[in-house]
């Protein structure tokens, strides 16, 4: 029968202690450290943040992006805005970055840059947060933007570029006027592996950012307190006669009642392009020649 030991520590004593008087002990926890360090490092090594899929494709590609609205009074006659201000869209504003930024996610609580662009089409305090999580985290590459769409229906366009380790889409289009009700896409990947998607088309959903609680399209300011998450809005309707905690009340409404949607096309303009790198998010930014400089500036709506 093969012996077994215990090996108990002497009371008293710390293992720091027991470490200094004895130097094989000390010399075989310290490889054993290092072992695993080096261990750590390697499984680590290259992998991205947030535990998305690694996008292997060549690092650069640009995309071309267009937005189309399709609400008309004909689709969509239930309180149709008119004036002050007609049915219209806002300046679209988007970011590519990687899955350590959002920009808005649906059943999360919004920044409050988001909350100024949802209510008013106020930008400004939303980009310099993009801009901040692109210098403090290195998770955005790039921010774009699109002119407004000054009617229900139409279309705006604009080039966007992404990168192999910044392959996620996100953006925003306010529905004007609303309380706080947005379109946009969420974290979009248009990375499959080792290529890039040469052709996406998406139908988007209209949001209701959490923030003020108005039940039609040209209602007052009325803020939500305490302030809720972002869901869709949808699944739902205002009205005057279906009291259910709030102002107005509320009644479920098909899905169908949005019908329909704005839709989002994408295709590949330089795919995939290389080059130098681009100057920093915030130089572009400051020095105005960005996409979505041109567009926005301190104090300005959309």
């Amino acid at each position: 029968m093969g012996k077994s030991s215990l090996h108990f520590p002497r009371m008293g004593v710390s293992r720091s202690q027991q470490v200094m008087e004895n130097p094989s002990l000390a010399s075989t926890l310290g490889r054993a450290l290092w072992t695993l360090l080096l261990a750590t490092l390697s499984s680590t090594t290259g992998q991205p943040f947030g535990g998305e899929s690694v996008c292997t494709a060549r690092p650069l590609a640009k995309y071309s992006i267009t937005f189309t609205g399709k609400w008309s009074q004909t689709a969509f006659p239930k309180q149709y805005p008119l004036f002050r201000p007609p049915a219209q869209w806002s300046s679209l504003l988007g970011a590519a970055h990687s899955s350590d930024y959002s920009m808005w996610r649906k059943n999360e609580y919004v920044s409050n840059g988001m909350r100024d662009f949802a209510e008013r089409g106020e930008a400004w305090a939303l980009m310099r947060e993009i801009e901040a999580a692109g210098e403090k985290l290195q998770s955005v590459h790039g921010v774009f933007s699109a002119p407004a769409v000054p009617s229900g229906t139409g279309q705006t366009s604009t080039e966007l570029e992404v990168h192999s380790r910044h392959s996620l889409v996100s953006f925003v289009v306010r529905i004007v006027p609303s309380p706080d009700w947005f379109v946009g896409i969420d974290s979009l990947d248009l990375c499959e592996g080792g290529r890039w998607k040469e052709q996406v088309a998406v139908d988007l959903y209209p949001h209701d950012a959490g923030t003020d609680s108005g039940f039609t399209f040209s209602s007052p300011n009325f803020a939500t307190i305490p302030q809720d998450t972002v869901t869709e809005v949808q699944r739902r309707r205002w009205t005057a006669r279906s009291p259910c905690g709030r102002p107005g009340g509320c009644a479920q409404a098909p899905a169908g009642s949005w019908e329909p949607r704005p839709e989002l096309a994408m295709s590949a303009c330089s795919l995939p392009t290389t080059g130098p790198p681009a100057p920093s998010l915030k130089k572009r930014l400051r020095a105005g020649t960005h996409t979505a400089a041109r567009y926005l500036r301190p104090g300005t709506s959309i």
